[in-house]
């Protein structure tokens, strides 16, 4: 034969466009949906997992050690109940701890979360592999008003340094609630980490009793507005309640003592966590979904495999007489079988490529907002071995699909012979 066998199978899908681009269609978004499901759930794990590195220890309020986690590194949720300044100052002089940095939430400026922390907390925070807390411009908070913004929130609000802000009694959208007598200035932009950070404006924990000064029945006092700067400076500004605390140890082989010491801790419930366990904790309360997603994903992939299948049977009593004229022309049957095994082969191949392309490109335009919004960065989502591997996977099952109606116009071919069906 002139033509090869695989050159004749591809001339013979663009005969057949309209229903080799369904099926190829079909292939390409069940892939695309399998790989999604995948690479979302490492890249969401790796995400989570470089969010805080070098703490030792979180501690917090008694309220599961998932929930203190959500809160306090990933900002999602509210803590039911606070640590007293006591239990902290407690906390801070164990001579197991090297260093600690209290934090506060509770608050918000346009959306985004105020956290009210000092200077241990650019000095100690680590994300990533140990990565500490960059300035891109200006430094951290020194004066009672200023406030410190992470990189998604000047580039979200286009806020550079020295612009005024005023922040949110809780997470509303502002209005009545705004402490609009108590504005802040921006004296610091961090550098871009993936983390939450980039969308969490820090202030200091003075600043963050300032505020307050007022509002102690939760809504504000109009005796309030009375008060001036210098007044407000004035008075002792030490917090009486923290949202939490990361601790870092002196010897990291002493955490699983100082955790029960801390959970034991009589003056005071207090809850410690290792960050570590306390995300595979979380992923295993996910991994049933997780499991779940992927078997659907899976099962997609499957009914896609299954229109190649379709697509080419129902087309077989169609081609029979294309199938008597390669006979005629010199076509063996182990030609007419090969013929349909490589048609089945380029559907299931196209289709896979495509569909790994795809999920490249929606991961290019999602994983921006993602970040922008939650504050995750999706880590390892470009082209890797599971793409590899599920296009060959994908690859072989369409070739070993394509058995069934090769095999069928096999025997077709062998009955009909060098006659052409009309």
């Amino acid at each position: 034969m002139g033509v090869s066998i695989f050159g004749l199978a591809w001339r013979s899908l663009m005969n057949r466009k309209v229903s080799a681009l369904l099926t190829v269609f079909a292939i390409a978004l069940s892939v695309a949906l399998f790989l999604g499901v995948e690479k979302a759930r490492n890249a969401a794990k790796s995400g989570f997992d470089n969010t805080i590195s070098g703490t030792d220890l979180i501690v917090g309020a008694p309220s599961g050690q998932v929930n203190l986690l959500l809160y306090s590194v990933f900002r999602l949720g509210n803590a039911t109940a606070e640590i007293s300044w006591e239990a902290f100052e407690n906390l801070d002089a164990r001579d197991d701890v090297a260093w600690t940095v209290p934090i506060s939430l509770g608050d918000s400026h346009r959306g985004f979360r105020v956290l009210g922390t000092n200077l241990n907390y650019f000095e100690h925070y680590k994300y990533g592999q140990k990565q500490a807390l960059a300035f891109a411009e200006g430094q951290e908070f020194d004066d009672l008003f200023d406030a410190v913004i992470g990189a998604d929130v000047a580039r979200t609000l286009n806020y550079d340094l020295g612009t005024p802000l005023v922040i949110t009694h809780g997470l509303g959208a502002g209005g009545l609630s705004d402490h609009e007598n108590r504005p802040f200035r921006v004296t610091g932009i961090l550098r871009p980490t993936g983390t939450p950070v980039d969308q969490t404006i820090h202030i200091s924990l003075e600043a963050m009793t300032a505020i307050h000064v007022g509002w102690e029945s939760g809504t504000k006092n109009p005796l309030a507005d009375t008060l001036t700067e210098d007044t407000i400076r004035s008075f002792d500004l030490t917090p009486r309640t923290v949202t939490a605390a990361f601790v870092g140890l002196e010897n990291r082989a002493t955490v699983l003592r100082t955790r029960r010491d801390i959970n034991t801790n009589r003056s005071e419930p207090l809850l410690a966590i290792i960050p570590g366990q306390a995300l595979a904790e979380l992923w295993q309360v996910m991994s049933t979904a997780e499991r779940v997603l992927l078997a659907i994903s899976a099962f997609v992939i499957a009914v896609g495999l299954v229109s190649i299948l379709t697509s080419i049977l129902t087309s077989l009593n169609e081609r029979r007489r294309e199938m008597s004229i390669l006979r005629a022309t010199g076509a063996r049957p182990a030609h007419i079988f090969t013929l349909l095994i490589a048609e089945a082969t380029f559907l299931g191949l196209i289709g896979a490529v495509l569909g790994a392309l795809l999920i490249q490109l929606i991961f290019a335009i999602a994983a921006p907002i993602l970040s922008a919004q939650y504050g995750v960065a999706l880590m390892g989502t470009g082209p890797g071995l599971v793409d590899i591997y599920t296009i060959g996977a994908v690859t072989f099952a369409a070739l070993f699909l394509g058995i069934w109606p090769a095999m069928t116009a096999l025997r077709r071919s062998l009955a009909d012979g060098l006659t052409v069906k009309v």
